[in-house]
């Protein structure tokens, strides 16, 4: 009888509690929780003080999954899903993040063994430290193989590490880095999809972007910068006073 082979095949869950999300769309738990700190992931549904994550989380995460495997920078996505949940044209949003960002990633990817990577940061490249580099979006793990996103970073924390910082600090910064890149990158972004997206068609999109994008990478680099300036001048003060106090 044929009839009853389907019976022994499990129906989906129609909701999951976080670990069991996390198992179904294969990222690690961290993830799921970095996803709703950016607003990517809806809020699950509260029953007491257990969440419960339907079909649609699942869906949802499969889709950034996808995103992300095209390219597609975490906070490009979450305005992709912004415009997607208030009606507005997909199509129109992608081309537009697409054109403002493709062009701007000229950093060289680095491949090694990932027993290699961890080499670099004797004591220090754990699990928990690998794991928090993908959530970044820094590292990319296929098998016993990792991508870094840029081999000048790359080169740039192991200096760091080797001169004493530790991992987790650097790991900590890249963090607000990235954030304060992200605003800087979606203000940017809004001025386009504000002032420019309408006015002109895809090649005109593409000319004005080519006018816009070295003025705006070079505010960016000067500002930054200047910062430095600032924060080195004021440390070295600091340092000199101190010096001063101690022979007094």
């Amino acid at each position: 009888m044929l009839t009853g082979v389907t019976d022994d095949v499990p129906e989906p869950p129609s909701e999951y509690r976080l670990g069991e999300l996390a198992e179904a769309a294969g990222v690690p738990v961290r993830t799921l929780r970095y996803y709703q700190e950016r607003k990517l992931l809806p809020p699950p549904r509260r029953v007491g003080r257990i969440g419960l994550y339907s079909a649609e989380h699942l869906a949802r995460l499969r889709m950034i999954a996808s995103l992300l495997e095209r390219g597609h920078t975490l906070e490009g996505i979450r305005e992709l899903l912004a415009a997607w949940e208030e009606g507005r044209d997909i199509a129109t949003v992608l081309g537009v993040e697409k054109a403002v960002t493709a062009p701007w990633s000229t950093e060289t990817p680095v491949t090694m063994p990932l027993a290699e990577l961890v080499a670099l940061f004797p004591g220090e490249a754990d699990t928990g430290a690998i794991e928090r580099a993908v959530e970044l979006g820094l590292l990319r793990i296929d098998g016993d193989r990792v991508t870094h996103w840029s081999r000048r970073q790359l080169d740039a924390t192991v200096t760091l590490v080797r001169a004493g910082v530790p991992l987790a600090k650097v790991l900590e910064v890249s963090l607000h880095l990235q954030r304060a890149m992200d605003d800087l990158a979606a203000r940017f972004v809004g001025l386009i999809t504000g002032h420019v997206v309408g006015t002109f068609d895809a090649d005109g999109l593409d000319e004005t972007l080519a006018r816009l994008r070295p003025g705006a990478q070079v505010s960016v680099e000067a500002g930054f910068a200047r910062a430095m300036d600032r924060q080195v001048r004021t440390a070295i003060e600091r340092v000199l006073a101190d010096l001063a106090e101690s022979r007094e």
